[in-house]
């Protein structure tokens, strides 16, 4: 008998394969924890790929970052495998983990799942993807490596994209870099005066930074919680759809917030 956070039909296998279920179908706090915020990343992405469908037939996915992909094969085993058609991508950089997944995928029978050792950056002209892309998803994808995806994203012409953003440490380190430049230019330096201001405030204003670029190019954006505080401190879930519409001052505020902040420099990353 399987642990009741279990949910009907779903593969016992796949959560044992994962560590997520023990041998004998039982759960640990961890892994009832880490379930618990699969789940729940599950509920905010289930109806995005309905949206997709009601476009046209099959959806395409692609993970960035996907470590082990706990993400991509729980979305197949809840979504896609009751699917006549649809295929997930999982891109990671770390080849035992890709040739990890693939085995799984193979003794699973999950036939519509591909992974591919590379870069963020080096997918966005990789031949093995489609030249177009439904939904984007990076959850943890340290530093630029979201950056990346969004930019990856962009290029797909995505319907959707879901992130949660991790140690975006760029800004941090032109803020402190020009630190004493801009003792001189704004006030507002005092926001980030102290080292751990200076951590904190980067990795906030990386993440409005990269909601004002999806604006500018069509998205609107939605930030949230994941899950509570007490799970994660790494807990800010962007999403982002097309809208159609490209609000000018999006850009212009992005540049605003640049040229306030003494970081004209970041104009390549978060203005294009």
């Amino acid at each position: 008998m399987s642990a009741p956070e279990i949910r009907p039909g779903q593969s016992v296998e796949l959560l044992q394969q994962l560590h997520i279920l023990t041998r004998d179908g039982k759960l640990n706090q961890d892994s009832r924890r880490k379930l618990k915020q699969i789940y729940h990343l599950f509920n905010f992405i289930e109806p995005l790929l309905k949206d997709v469908l009601q476009q046209h037939e099959a959806v395409t996915l692609v993970d960035h970052g996907a470590g082990k992909n706990y993400l991509g094969f729980i979305l197949y085993d809840l979504f896609f495998k009751a699917q006549s058609g649809g295929h997930i991508y999982g891109i990671e950089t770390r080849e035992e983990l890709v040739q990890g997944s693939r085995e799984l995928a193979q003794r699973l029978g999950f036939e519509r799942m591909s992974f591919l050792h590379e870069t963020v950056e080096q997918s966005i002209n990789s031949s093995a993807l489609p030249a177009q892309i439904d939904v984007v998803t990076a959850l943890h994808a340290c530093d630029t490596a979201t950056d990346d995806a969004i930019r990856f994203a962009l290029e797909k012409n995505a319907r959707h994209i879901v992130l949660v953003p991790c140690c975006q440490a760029e800004v941090a380190t032109f803020l402190r870099k020009l630190k004493n430049q801009s003792f001189g230019k704004t006030a507002l330096s005092e926001i980030w005066r102290h080292p751990v201001h200076t951590r904190e405030f980067g990795s906030q204003i990386t993440n409005v930074l990269r909601c004002l670029l999806l604006e500018a190019h069509g998205y609107q954006v939605t930030v949230t919680e994941l899950v509570g505080w007490e799970h994660s401190m790494k807990n800010e879930l962007i999403i982002a759809t097309q809208s159609g519409q490209r609000p000018r001052n999006a850009r212009q505020r992005a540049e605003a917030i640049l040229e306030e902040l003494n970081l004209d420099e970041m104009r390549y990353r978060f203005v294009y």
